[in-house]
């Protein structure tokens, strides 16, 4: 793995930055899927940290309850809160929650991913359930965003999930030859309904991952 300069962006660049996902893209849409099959028209509580703009919410299904947490909030509300993830402890208020999505996140957490995957496990319900996404660095033409400051093996960073977690499965965001998402109306509708995993293939080619994840038993 590339070296990585240890930098953490403040509040004023994800001010900026998160409005460039104001509109949901691909993986968020995808997440959004999973989220609804996985809770299968059952009342749940749902906990987005790193939230952003909070788009995920106006694509899940009425039956997820929608709470968000990010270091820029564009526009405040009573389910959502600012602060810095890093800086605090992840929390929202003294709620446990049925399901959590990290998607986009873990690539910025640097020295604190060990710390803040533990926060989030003392978040979820003894049968709920994480939605993890991670970039597959060992991509063929892999592509380095700027303030990336956790850049790992898909291997690396499996192994610290399951120090917290018991993965159930994990599969490929989307595969491609290029390391970014897909584009173009039919590449999307392919790539939406992909959830499964060939090891070879999806190693070299994945653009990201999803992880699926439950709280370990003994934990």
């Amino acid at each position: 793995m590339a070296q990585v300069i240890e930098k953490y962006y403040k509040e004023e660049f994800w001010a900026t930055e998160n409005l460039n996902y104001a509109q949901p893209h691909f993986r968020l849409e995808k997440a959004a899927r999973i989220v609804n099959h996985l809770a299968g028209g059952r009342r749940c509580d749902l906990l987005d940290v790193g939230c952003g703009p909070a788009a995920l919410a106006k694509l899940l299904d009425k039956n997820i309850n929608y709470f968000g947490i990010d270091i820029a909030i564009h526009r405040p509300a009573p389910n959502l809160m600012q602060y810095d993830l890093l800086a605090q402890p992840i929390r929202f208020e003294d709620r446990k929650f049925d399901v959590i999505v990290a998607q986009g996140v873990f690539e910025y957490v640097g020295k604190f991913q060990a710390l803040k995957l533990a926060e989030i496990g003392r978040l979820l319900k003894k049968d709920g359930i994480l939605l993890v996404s991670y970039v597959n660095f060992d991509h063929l033409r892999r592509l380095l965003y700027e303030p990336y400051s956790n850049v790992q093996s898909f291997e690396e960073f499996r192994g610290s999930l399951t120090k917290e977690f018991r993965i159930d499965r994990y599969f490929p965001t989307s595969v491609r030859w290029r390391h970014q998402e897909p584009k173009g109306r039919l590449r999307k509708a392919i790539q939406m309904h992909m959830n499964w995993n060939i090891p070879f293939i999806a190693r070299r080619f994945a653009v990201e991952y999803f992880f699926i994840c439950s709280p370990r038993k003994n934990g």
